[in-house]
């Protein structure tokens, strides 16, 4: 009996990486993941900047709500919709892995 059957069958990941499905996914995540990992940071740093250097930011702007209290609520929205773009997005490229993944189980020149 063969011994081939019960072996994992070896994977050229070197191979999946210079694909161009492979290139086209990475160059999709990398275009999202880092203008929104920049965007979050700036916003989230933004607020402690501001009620340092600007004094207008402490003054009420809704009764004795200030506007650190609103950009920081706004802080806990902008985090939801990151949240909902990047489970949109990451749906996406889940099915861009699977259709690699199965053209690697068929054999498919990449």
């Amino acid at each position: 009996m063969s011994n081939q059957k019960n072996q994992p069958s070896r994977i050229n990941y070197t191979e999946i990486a210079k694909s161009t499905k492979f290139q086209i996914l990475m160059k999709q995540k990398n275009g999202f993941v880092l203008p929104m990992t920049i965007f979050f940071f700036i916003f989230y740093f933004l607020l402690p900047i501001l009620t340092s250097y600007v004094p207008s930011i402490n003054q009420p702007a809704i009764g004795a709500v200030t506007w650190a209290w609103i950009f920081g609520f706004a802080q806990f929205i902008m985090t939801w919709v990151l949240c909902m773009l990047y489970s949109s997005k990451a749906k996406k490229l889940d099915a861009m892995v699977e259709e690699i993944k199965q053209d690697i189980g068929k054999g498919v020149e990449m």
